[in-house]
Order: structure tokens, then C-alpha cells, then sequence
């Protein structure tokens, strides 16, 4: 189904999906999709990684950092030097339904930033007119930097001294 493709430089096998897709393929690791399952733990749609510890592994959730993944391993009553692949099946279950029913996460989390985004901008009031212009929200200098918000320095005719 896939080729492989081995580079001068490097001698590590890379398996390509179809050409018309471009995707890449795991099936040249020899895991069925249901093994890739048991492998790999998916938490709040995120493929979590499985050699981390959990308290790391959970932060790679969009809305949980490093004080949010310790409040859940303490309620759930996980060891903090406990790995991914090795909690069981109902631990996962247990951390999935306590982010399910005590925090905002990826996409409830992004749509409810965008919509409170929208209504400053609808409301017209001084953040919302600096989202609507692109330009810093919290009172940052624009006169020589904000490169990232303005985008690349357009040149002024006439501005040389």
C-alpha cells in the first residue's frame, strides 16, 4: 500500500500513504488500527503521548496546564510518576469524564474566546476596535514594534531624512 523511501542522509525507513494524498502511513510499524488504539490514549479528541508522565501528557489538551493536569491526577487519585501506557482503561475513562464535567477544553474553549472576541468587536468598544484593526489589545507600543499583530513593515514614500 505504501512505499518506502530511504534518504542518502538518512537511513530511518519513512512510509508515504498514496501519492495523491500525501499522507503519511503507519501501517508499516505492523499495528492493526485496534492495536494503535490500546497504544495510544485519546482524551477530549487529543491523541494524548504515551511515554510521558500524565501530569505532562494532559497538557497537550488546548485549556489545561500544568496546575489544571495536577488538579485532575489528584482527584482521579493517580501517582504523579505514573505513565500514559500504563493506566488502565478505567483510569483514562475516570480523567476523560472529569475533564468532560469540570472544565472547558479545545474546541467549547476556542469557540467561547472567539465568541467573546466577537461580542467586544459587535459592542464597539475600545478592545473590540483593536481586534477589529489587528492591532495589540493591551496597551502595547505600536509606534515601533507589534510586528507580529501588524504583519511586515510596509515602506512610506517620502519618509527618508
Amino acid at each position: 500500500m505504501g512505499r518506502f523511501v530511504v534518504t542518502d542522509r538518512d537511513t530511518s525507513i519513512r512510509a508515504h500513504g498514496p501519492a495523491s494524498t500525501g499522507r503519511v502511513q503507519n501501517s508499516w510499524l505492523g499495528l492493526s488500527p485496534a492495536q494503535m488504539e490500546k497504544t495510544l490514549a485519546r482524551i477530549a479528541g487529543v491523541n494524548i503521548p504515551t511515554n510521558k508522565r500524565v501530569v505532562i501528557a494532559l497538557q497537550y489538551i488546548h485549556g489545561i496546564g500544568s496546575k489544571k493536569a495536577g488538579e485532575i491526577t489528584e482527584k482521579v487519585g493517580i501517582p504523579a510518576e505514573r505513565r500514559v501506557n500504563e493506566l488502565t482503561d478505567a483510569e483514562v475513562l475516570q480523567i476523560r469524564e472529569t475533564i468532560d464535567r469540570d472544565y472547558l477544553v479545545e474546541g467549547d474553549l476556542r469557540r467561547d474566546v472567539s465568541m467573546n472576541i466577537k461580542r467586544l468587536m459587535d459592542l464597539g468598544c475600545y478592545r473590540g476596535l483593536r481586534h477589529r484593526k489587528q492591532l495589540p489589545v493591551r496597551g502595547q507600543r505600536t509606534h515601533t514594534n507589534a510586528r507580529t499583530r501588524k504583519g511586515k513593515a510596509k515602506p512610506i514614500a517620502g519618509k527618508k531624512k
